[in-house]
């Protein structure tokens, strides 16, 4: 290969490897130059690097190109591959994630497009979680916590889910990215390092919590300033779940005051948006919709329209 095709090669391997680990939508990358590339011969060893690079490729059919290089590969479980999502403050959050939308049950097992735009709002509002104690329904994958573990300087975190394949990754996620894991205990409030400060690295624990089983006391032994969530509307039987969690934690006093709650989520169906202020409205529940930010930090899906509600518990 001459001096020049080598170069251009590589440059076209360097901006797929930028879009890949960051997770940007890969239908902007310049499939046309590629594909001229590896039409010839010569673009064999540019294939084999991209395909040994990012393993992944394999389960994100974007476009009948992409279908044809994932034709290479012949794997037929989803995989787990790293992604990593770039912060203002220059730092990372690094991600383990499943490579299929829906895998071993759940979809929570990959990041999706609320979460993104809730670690957003909160890298734009830091101070709403400053030396504050804040629980995590539904974490899934994790971004949104460890987004505000780096850079908002909460002084305790609570990641939750009930699928102990979530679970898991959550851990692992935690620990990829430097922070340390909390012993996991009834009441985690009355653990020493809960209530010790410290102002370089948050406490952070990953809770199992089945909203449906879960009490108001075993709620309250978290003690959260703040309560956050994100795309956990996709059913009606998830949203009675935490709307009934909701009602519990608004008996979680602290001096008086119950905690702040943000949930976040896209509007795929309009009728599921109302089903959850609805039911808000029946618990007594009071809700307002933050002003709508601009999507510029991290990758979204194309035409996402999301929104952010805060709630009065």
């Amino acid at each position: 290969m001459a001096p020049e095709e080598n170069g251009e090669a590589a440059r076209l391997l360097r901006s797929f490897e930028r879009r890949f680990l960051a997770a940007r939508a890969l239908r902007s990358f310049p499939w046309q130059s590629l594909e001229e590339k590896l039409r010839d011969s010569s673009g064999s060893e540019l294939l084999l690097n991209i395909l040994q690079k990012h393993e992944a490729v394999h389960t994100e059919p974007l476009d009948e190109l992409y279908e044809a290089l994932a034709e290479v590969l012949t794997a037929e479980e989803p995989t787990q591959c790293h992604r990593s999502y770039l912060l203002p403050s220059g730092d990372s959050v690094t991600l383990s994630e499943s490579t299929a939308i829906v895998s071993h049950g759940t979809t929570g097992l990959v990041t999706w497009n609320a979460a993104l735009y809730l670690a957003e709002w909160a890298l734009e509002n830091p101070a709403a979680f400053t030396h504050r104690t804040v629980l995590e329904l539904g974490s899934g994958a994790g971004l949104t916590g460890l987004a505000i573990c780096k850079t908002c300087r909460p002084r305790a975190y609570i990641f939750s889910d009930c699928h102990s394949r979530v679970l898991e990754q959550l851990q692992g996620n935690v620990l990829l990215n430097g922070l340390s894991l909390e012993p996991s205990v009834t009441a985690p409030a009355q653990h020493p390092a809960f209530k010790t400060p410290d102002t370089e690295n948050p406490r952070v624990m990953v809770a199992r919590l089945d909203w449906d089983v879960v009490t108001a006391p075993q709620l309250a032994a978290f003690w959260p300033d703040i309560v956050i969530a994100a795309d956990v509307l996709y059913c009606p039987e998830t949203i009675l779940s935490l709307v009934g969690v909701l009602q519990k934690l608004s008996a979680c006093q602290k001096d008086q005051q119950a905690p702040d709650a943000y949930v976040a989520f896209t509007i795929r169906n309009p009728e599921t948006c109302q089903l959850f202020t609805t039911e808000l409205g029946r618990a007594g529940i009071l809700w307002e919709e933050l002003p709508r930010h601009d999507q510029k930090l991290f990758p979204y899906e194309e035409h996402s329209e999301m929104a952010i509600l805060k709630l009065t518990l």
